[in-house]
């Protein structure tokens, strides 16, 4: 069961996502549950595009995910930054960031439940959670402490308050030194797995930069300004660069395995945001972690000075 009123920055939202996030559920299951009539808007149906309005109360009954909540575990997991309200840490690759079906344990968030402490949304399938990184993809993860930090830092993401910047190694070399990748992203029509730059698909704004080249390969520091899954990965596939390793969006090659990457070379290495308390900004930066930086060395190139 779940009932709440919505805070400041969920006003304007659509109820399926707030709803989703506050249950600690899938946005399909929370869309179900609108539909069904099984959660009302202020006692009557509504859609799951409702946009919420000051003073609207939601409640009723959500479905519960397919599987147990998280507990706490002991997998090692490097904080960057920490305070009363908010967290900063370094994914390592291979790990999920929440549960999901087929992931049910072994996620950063049984890490940070492993850790101690608050954590946003505790109960719930994503505790502290703010966004997500692909399960191969290393770098820097926002985590919330309290549900107002957790509902402020949402909304950042959404005002576009919340940089992210990425390391990416790619094949071959953009058409030009820098630039912005403005292409809307959404489900592949075939390959459902997959993303695409599709007509129709969601605004996607990705900036580059080109930080150092060798033999067939770039380093580029890539930044979002939307947040869309897979769009770093998508939007450099889409320039004719794809991230190298990247198997599902065209990066795999003989160079690849030559360079000994096991994984796409994509590495969340700086981030900065205006803090819940009192929006003065934070940044943290991530250093490559040993493999990707192995890797860089053998295509002769340097990591960039934090």
């Amino acid at each position: 069961m779940i009932r709440f009123r919505p805070l400041r920055a969920e006003v304007g939202r659509r109820v399926d996502v707030v709803l989703a996030k506050r249950a600690g559920v899938t946005r399909t299951l929370a869309q179900r549950a609108l539909r069904s009539g099984e959660v009302r808007v202020n006692d009557a149906e509504a859609k799951p595009s409702y946009r919420l309005e000051d003073g609207d109360v939601v409640a009723g009954e959500v479905p519960s995910a397919t599987f147990a909540e998280p507990a706490a575990e002991e997998i090692p997991l490097s904080v960057r930054y920490t305070d009363e309200r908010v967290m900063v840490v370094s994914k390592p690759p291979g790990l999920v960031t929440h549960p999901a079906r087929g992931h049910e344990a072994g996620t950063l968030v049984n890490a940070l439940l492993g850790l101690g402490g608050p954590l946003a949304g505790m109960g719930s399938t994503r505790p502290g959670i703010v966004h997500r990184l692909d399960k191969d993809t290393s770098g820097l993860l926002l985590i919330a402490r309290d549900d107002s930090a957790q509902a402020f830092l949402v909304d950042a993401l959404r005002r576009r308050e919340v940089e992210r910047r990425y390391l990416a190694l790619v094949r071959g070399a953009p058409p030009a030194a820098s630039g912005t990748i403005e292409a809307p992203v959404g489900r592949h029509p075939v390959r459902r797995r997959r993303m695409a730059v599709v007509s129709g698909g969601r605004p996607s704004v990705t900036h580059y930069s080109v930080l150092g080249s060798g033999d067939g390969v770039s380093l580029l520091e890539a930044r979002l300004e939307t947040g869309r899954t897979h769009q770093i990965r998508v939007h450099l596939s889409h320039l004719g660069a794809p991230v190298l390793g990247d198997r599902t969006y065209g990066g795999a090659s003989e160079l690849a395995v030559r360079l000994g990457l096991t994984r796409p070379f994509l590495h969340a290495w700086k981030l900065s945001f205006p803090h819940p308390s009192s929006g003065a900004r934070v940044a943290v930066s991530d250093p490559l972690p040993t493999d990707l930086a192995e890797v860089l060395r053998r295509a002769g190139l340097e990591p960039p000075a934090p």
